[in-house]
């Protein structure tokens, strides 16, 4: 019996716990399937099916366990899956003589080897899928010398060490003859387990993940060309000739697979209509053509895993066809059938029964190679790439991470006698703690907060009217434009205060490893991986060609997880030197039915930029009146919009937003400023004065704008301000509020208990409520205060002083001189 996991060593291994006879044979009854029932006096664990159901369960359960137990220490998955295989093994409840008898006999090892190894070669074909190898054409000098450092730094110290412990330490003679092998072994790069490891951690995005992304490609190549001819070097004369036909085999079945699987697959997938989810036929199609290429590898003598990754690399990663395809097959086979590969590689590990006094040699040589690994990719990353000592220890850090892959090659060198069953069994549990002791120290070292932390605020309120305004539009599907476009145009572009708006159509990043950034020049056409943001880039190339100069469009793409892909916007709003960040609301708006449950990626997003942007964000919350795909203020009627002050700096900075708004033509803007009636604390009454300065520059600023009403209501406790709010249901098109404001004040009291979406704030809350009536679209407002040295109170009053006369200078020109309305009650 041998096969990619169970081999007559393995079964030899897992039968020591019971004295049995016969290690080369299982049998086992053909009548001994389905189980008659225990009422009917059948144990259901004697036959196949009730027993396979059995080790399905607890091989999933268990993982699933010891990853909720190490969710604190925010231990990768893999550390799971591994330890899970050791406790179902000999080291622990395989101890139990009972145990292993019940639940693991040797005679269902024929069924579950078979599926393990089906659940593996569907794990190859989704790295295929996932991996993009034209993408190496793109990747930089730096990353290339770190991947190839990287490789080359551990197998130099490791492989010389090998060599000179077997000959001059006295070392036991089976270990002596696998050092070679695991130095090797232990020195080589996967691609897909770092962009794992880097998803897993969430920091797929960042600077140095993107450049350990890169650097394990070129990584990947490298180890596959140096194994390579290691493997032919040591070939007998009389062998080479096996060995060319082996290559001239997988050769053929590569362009078998290229020119005749992969045409027929693309030719069923352009059948699909633009825009909707494939057909069931085209994904059993593939699913078919996974088998066959499988089945043709066997056939011709190669791995059974050969077949199927060639084929998922022939298919184009991403959407339409690779996402749909990681989305059928991701649960199945990461949490049904590959839990099974891990706990049939346990069965086979007795931890406790190594002599440590034996294998402290190979322990020795994996942390040379593990610390050659560091060192090849921390001491480039710092003196070449020039990167911060915090992001160069932790490339080096990522370039140690190994998984699933790894511990295939593991296996497959314990199979061909390349290292013996000590050196496999200690290669396996030091890849579990070095990886569970890396993780924490690279989540310590990667504080994005701080990478985003800015020496001056960037907002509305510091910003002058008369300068450029920036701004960063975030879009998620097409639906979305008509409602970006109404809102950028209240923002009013004019020759003194013209709009650069950064439009980012944000895709999640399902069915390929690699997440993009790709950035839409308007003379040139689009590339084929960002075909879906065709409609998109268009809507805003026109906005930018009817505006004359008073907006510029720069359109990009991102395509990421959306846990990491705040890290995309924030990076190019902080290098963009934007003082805005709009999103949308993750819940969208039916009229008849409220708001929906959502879509929790989106949330995930908008939680994450607000704690980590570069400049003031905004979030718009679409009732339906600016999903217009005509420009609502370019009609004659005026568009009202009111700013609701509770106070504090969201609010200034709501405030500050209306400013730009004021001076629009179309716009009649009223601030509705709610005062609580009754004795403030010493900190409120800060905050008060600041705000009473504010708005008084306010009120200086926009007198002789007859367009512009300010209103104070005074109110008791939080159903005053309920009041108020429900007053203001539809007068107004646009209702900007702020987000945070003091949890102590009587301005909300009581309100908090009900908030339910933290994302909007208490207020924001409420006006994105079913009981708030209406078609009222509202932009709830976060000032921008990740700063290093924060602004002090007389410099917040001279920013929007200045902002304010700068304004005034404005309104002066254009002769507006009607008096402002006020109203006091």
């Amino acid at each position: 019996m041998g096969s990619i996991v169970m081999e007559p060593d393995d079964i030899l291994t897992y039968a020591t716990i019971s004295p049995l006879k016969n290690f080369t044979t299982i049998c086992t009854s053909a009548g001994r399937v389905r189980s008659r029932g225990i009422f009917k006096g059948s144990n259901p664990l004697h036959f196949s099916v009730p027993l396979l159901l059995v080790q399905f369960s607890l091989a999933s359960t268990i993982i699933n366990f010891i990853s909720f137990l190490l969710k604190p220490l925010r231990q990768p998955i893999m550390v799971s899956q591994i330890l899970g295989g050791i406790i179902l093994g000999p080291s622990v409840l395989g101890r139990s003589l009972e145990f292993s008898r019940l639940l693991f006999p040797l005679r269902s090892f024929i069924v579950l080897d078979t599926l393990a190894s089906f659940g593996y070669m569907m794990y190859f074909f989704m790295i295929g899928v996932q991996m993009d190898p034209w993408a190496l054409k793109k990747i930089g000098k730096k990353a290339s010398a770190i991947g190839i450092l990287s490789v080359a730094v551990p197998m130099i110290i490791s492989v010389s060490w090998s060599y000179l412990l077997t000959h001059y330490v006295t070392v036991d003679e089976n270990i002596a003859a696998s050092l070679t092998a695991v130095a090797g072994a232990e020195s080589v790069l996967a691609f897909p387990t770092i962009a794992g490891y880097l998803a897993e951690l969430k920091i797929l995005n960042s600077e140095f993940g993107r450049v350990a992304l890169s650097s394990s490609m070129v990584s990947g190549l490298f180890s596959f060309v140096i194994t390579t001819y290691n493997i032919l070097e040591k070939q007998e004369p009389g062998e080479k000739w096996a060995i060319f036909m082996t290559v001239s085999t997988g050769i053929a079945v590569a362009v078998v697979i290229v020119l005749v699987f992969r045409p027929a697959i693309l030719w069923k997938a352009r059948q699909s209509p633009v825009g909707e989810p494939l057909g069931a036929d085209c994904i059993y199609g593939v699913f078919l053509g996974v088998l066959m290429a499988g089945f043709c590898s066997q056939a011709t003598g190669l791995n059974i895993l050969f077949g199927p990754l060639i084929f998922g690399m022939a298919i184009p990663p991403g959407p339409p066809l690779g996402s749909a395809l990681i989305e059928k097959l991701d649960i199945l086979t990461s949490w049904l059938f590959m839990p099974l590969y891990f706990i049939k590689n346990g069965l086979v590990m007795d931890v406790f029964a190594i002599d440590l006094r034996k294998c402290w040699v190979v322990q020795f040589v994996i942390l040379l190679s593990w610390s050659g690994k560091f060192l090849g990719a921390f001491l480039p990353s710092l003196l070449f790439c020039k990167m911060p000592v915090g992001d160069a220890i932790s490339i080096g850090l990522v370039m140690t991470a190994q998984g699933a892959l790894e511990l295939g090659l593991f296996k497959l060198l314990k199979k061909s006698k390349a290292i013996d069953y000590n050196s496999f069994v200690v290669m396996c549990t030091s890849m579990m703690i070095l990886t569970a002791m890396v993780a924490p120290v690279i989540r310590y070292l990667y504080d994005p907060s701080k990478r985003y932390a800015v020496y001056k605020k960037r907002t509305m309120m510091h910003s002058r009217p008369d300068s450029e305004l920036r701004v960063f539009a975030c879009v998620h599907t097409q639906e979305n434009v008509p409602t970006i476009i109404n809102l950028l145009e209240a923002l009013n572009p004019t020759k003194r205060s013209p709009m650069c708006i950064y439009v980012g159509h944000l895709m999640e990043l399902v069915g390929r490893a690699t997440p993009l950034l790709i950035f839409h020049k308007f003379t040139k056409r689009l590339p084929t991986n960002a075909v879906s943001s065709e409609r998109i880039v268009n809507a805003f190339r026109r906005y930018e060609k009817s505006n004359h100069g008073l907006v510029s469009v720069h359109s990009l793409t991102s395509i990421s997880p959306y846990a990491t892909m705040h890290e995309d916007v924030c990076l190019i709003s902080l290098e963009r030197r934007t003082s805005l960040i709009i999103l949308h609301f993750h819940k969208k708006y039916d009229p008849n039915k409220g708001l929906d449950s959502g879509k929790k990626g989106i949330k995930v997003l908008n939680d994450n930029i607000l704690r980590s942007a570069p400049c003031s964000v905004v979030i718009l919350v679409d009732r339906g009146l600016l999903n217009n795909s005509r420009t609502i203020l370019g009609s004659w009627s005026p568009y009202r919009v009111a700013v609701l002050f509770l106070g504090g700096s969201d609010d200034r900075e709501a405030l500050a937003l209306g400013v730009r708004m004021a001076g629009h033509v179309n716009i009649n803007l009223t601030i509705v400023r709610l005062l609580e009636n009754g004795n403030i604390s010493s900190d409120e009454a800060r905050e008060r004065k600041i705000d009473n300065e504010v708005v008084s520059e306010f009120r200086l600023g926009m007198m002789g704008n007859y367009r512009v009403m300010y209103i104070e209501e005074v109110v008791m406790d939080g159903s005053g301000t309920v009041s108020v709010i429900r007053s203001m249901e539809n007068k107004y098109e646009l209702l900007v509020v702020g987000r945070r404001h003091d949890k102590l004040s009587s301005l909300i009291s009581g309100l908090a208990d009900w908030n339910d979406v933290t994302e909007l704030g208490v207020i924001g809350d409420l006006l994105a409520s079913a009981d708030f009536k209406g078609n009222t679209t509202v932009l709830v407002v976060q000032q921008h205060s990740n700063v290093v040295d924060e602004y002090s109170e007389s410099a917040q009053k001279e920013a929007i002083t200045e902002n304010l006369s700068a304004f005034q200078d404005m309104q002066e020109e254009e002769g507006e001189e009607i008096p402002i309305q006020r109203r006091s009650t």
